[in-house]
C-alpha cells in the first residue's frame, strides 16, 4: 500500500482535534460520524467483494473530516496547554540553536530552560529553547544574561491547538497545511516562517 498522511480531524464547530490514522477515519464514515470533507485530496481503499453482489467495497476518505460530536470549549481558549515534547519544541525553533542560531539535526539539540529548573524555572514553553550541545554545556546552571549577556534569537511561546498539531506532524499534505494556518495565532512566529 502507497503512503497514506494522517487525516486531521475536526469537531462540529470547524476546530481541528487530533490527527487519526486511516483505519479510524474509516471507522468514522462507517459508524456516519463523519459530516463532511474539507480537503482538497481524497484516498480511495479497497476491501473484500461481498459474497452475495459480487462487488467489491470501496470508500474514499478525505484528508480532513468535519465530524460529529460535542466541541470540547477548553481546547481552544487560553486554557488549552499542549504537551511539550522535544520533537515539537525543536521544530517551533526550526532546529536552530536560540543562542548561536546555528540550524541542526534533531539528534545534536538539547532542551533548555531559560531559567534553570535548579533555580526554580519551569519546564514549560515559555521558559524552554532549542540549543546544540554546547552553547547547552556553556551556559549551564545560568540565565543568558549571567551568561555573557546573550540574547535569545526568539521569544519562547506555547503554540495554540493548531500550531501544535502542525509541529506534531512531520508530513502533512499542502491542504491539511493551509487549513492549519488560518487557525494560527495572530502573528505567530511558525506562520511567519511558512511565507
Amino acid at each position: 500500500m502507497k503512503f497514506v498522511p494522517l487525516i486531521l480531524k475536526l469537531d462540529i464547530a470547524g476546530n481541528p482535534t487530533s490527527w487519526i490514522n486511516y483505519e479510524e477515519a474509516i471507522r468514522l464514515y462507517s459508524n456516519d460520524r463523519v459530516i463532511t470533507t474539507l480537503g482538497t485530496e481524497s484516498f480511495v481503499f479497497r476491501g473484500g467483494i461481498n459474497a452475495f453482489t459480487q462487488l467489491r467495497s470501496e470508500i474514499e476518505i478525505g484528508s480532513i473530516l468535519l465530524t460529529r460530536g460535542r466541541v470540547r470549549a477548553h481546547a481552544w481558549g487560553n486554557e488549552f496547554v499542549p504537551h511539550l515534547t522535544n520533537r515539537a519544541l525543536f521544530r517551533r525553533d526550526a532546529h536552530l540553536c536560540l543562542y548561536c542560531g546555528e540550524q541542526f539535526r534533531h539528534a545534536d539539540l538539547t532542551r533548555d530552560h531559560i531559567i534553570p529548573m535548579s533555580r526554580g524555572g519551569a519546564d514549560n514553553w515559555e521558559n524552554v529553547v532549542t540549543a546544540c550541545f554546547r552553547c547547552n554545556n556553556q551556559k549551564g546552571n545560568k540565565t543568558p544574561e549571567e551568561w555573557g549577556g546573550r540574547k535569545l534569537l526568539a521569544i519562547p511561546y506555547a503554540p495554540n491547538k493548531a500550531e501544535y498539531l502542525f509541529l506534531q506532524n512531520r508530513r502533512i499534505i499542502a491542504d491539511q497545511q493551509a487549513f492549519l494556518i488560518t487557525r494560527f495565532s495572530k502573528g505567530s512566529a511558525l506562520a511567519d516562517r511558512l511565507y
